[in-house]
């Protein structure tokens, strides 16, 4: 284990943060909540993953000599639990959709009643032809 808060306090602390900002960008990515589209949870899973591989590799296997601190590599962590909880919170004062409820009966308007001869007939098409050749 490289992890030796006396020799190197940075290097140890860089582990322990990558891996402790990996296990909540994937527990995060895990929760099925309304809060973060199935895009973002497996952004943040993959995300996640690399953080917390880098971070087993750093503390277990990295024999020393070179070694890359991505301070960056922390942003990304702190903008994805900042989009989480902002977007649970969005999503919480956003009504839920009410259950439609049974319509009333509506009352039937009376008719109104017309008289036959009060409403105008189709002509026939054989009338309509008849009526232009006396005219013309």
């Amino acid at each position: 284990m490289n992890l030796d808060f006396s020799a190197e306090p940075l290097f140890s602390w860089y582990v322990v943060l990558l891996c402790f900002s990996g296990i909540a960008m994937i527990v995060i990515g895990a929760v099925k909540s309304a809060a973060l589209s199935t895009g973002w949870r497996i952004f943040n899973v993959v995300a996640g993953l690399g953080f917390v591989g880098y971070g087993v590799y750093l503390g277990f296997i990295f024999q020393g000599g070179h070694y890359v601190i991505f301070f960056k590599a922390f942003i990304l962590p702190v903008m994805m639990i900042v989009n989480f909880f902002r977007s649970l919170g969005a999503r919480s004062k956003t009504s839920a959709p009410q259950p439609m409820a049974r319509p009333m009966a509506q009352p039937v308007p009376p008719q109104a009643v017309v008289p036959q001869d009060a409403v105008p007939q189709p002509v026939p098409a054989a009338a309509a032809a008849a009526a232009e050749n006396q005219v013309g």
